[in-house]
């Protein structure tokens, strides 16, 4: 699947019965990413945008793997991506969570959090951001 495929069929906020072949199609990509072999140009990212867009906090740590799984999805992935559900709904998630990545990506955000990374944020503005970057193939699928 591709970028224009997933819009069409998904859109860029999607249905609840899609997030399970989101969540598989992130997961798909982040390994390809591990295993240096060839990705969907922008599959991630927009599974990311699809998940963040949901806002659920069962889908933090997810992005945060694709974010983690090597240099490209790391530069590509915005860390305001596993905030969704909010900033601090999202540290408190990771907060009480034993997991090691986890603490990680708790650390990570507090990091980005310090160095302005999230002044003015909001999940509505920052999912307006990907409606115009996605915006060309959005307005050429039927769904959205």
């Amino acid at each position: 699947m591709n970028v224009k495929e997933s819009l069409k069929r998904f859109g860029l906020v999607p249905r609840h019965e899609a997030l399970p072949k989101i969540r598989a199609l992130l997961a798909n990509e982040a390994e390809a990413e591990r295993l240096g072999e060839g990705r969907e140009e922008d599959l991630a990212l927009l599974c990311c945008v699809q998940l963040f867009a949901r806002g659920l906090l069962e889908d933090v740590l997810l992005i945060w793997n694709a974010k983690s799984a090597g240099m490209d999805l790391g530069a590509s992935l915005d860390v305001q991506l596993l905030c969704g559900a909010g900033l601090e709904t999202t540290k408190s998630f990771l907060a009480s969570q034993s997991r090691a990545d986890a603490a990680l990506a708790l650390h990570y955000l507090v990091q980005c959090e310090r160095a302005g990374d999230f002044e003015g944020f909001s999940p509505k503005e920052h999912l307006a951001r990907y409606r115009d970057y996605f915006g060309p193939l959005r307005n050429a699928c039927t769904r959205d």
